[in-house]
């Protein structure tokens, strides 16, 4: 969880599917187009940890920034003992616009990174 405010991640249906029975969790495997694909993805296109090359799809949550205006409490670590404290000054609200910016860019990452590792792109770029 390297990006900053980011509490959870899930694939595809994620959490949802956890809670299903296996009948209604099934991916079942279809020829489409004259290829093997799966006919629902509920899983994401992620299985095992590993692209089944489907699209994948994902969600992430965000907790709400604590850096409110309301006072709250807290521990003066010096003195050891039970304090508020409020924040004054510029504060955002919340923090997802940023974070999504982030976990967008932190995917194109990946998936760039992997795409080397597989030699679908080359590591030296000739000029």
């Amino acid at each position: 969880m390297s990006i900053g405010s980011a509490v959870g991640v899930e694939f595809g249906l994620g959490f949802r599917l956890a809670r299903m029975r296996g009948s209604e969790a099934n991916d079942q495997i279809v020829l489409r187009d004259g290829r093997p694909r799966l006919e629902t993805n509920r899983i994401g296109g992620i299985l095992g940890g590993m692209s089944i090359g489907e699209p994948i799809r994902f969600r992430v949550a965000f907790k709400p920034t604590p850096s409110i205006r309301k006072p709250q409490r807290t521990v003066d670590l010096e003195r050891m003992v039970e304090t508020t404290i409020t924040f004054r000054g510029r504060y955002d609200v919340s923090t997802a616009p940023k974070a999504i910016l982030a976990a967008e860019a932190m995917t194109a990452i990946v998936l760039v990174d992997h795409a080397i590792r597989a030699g679908l792109i080359p590591r030296v770029i000739k000029r």
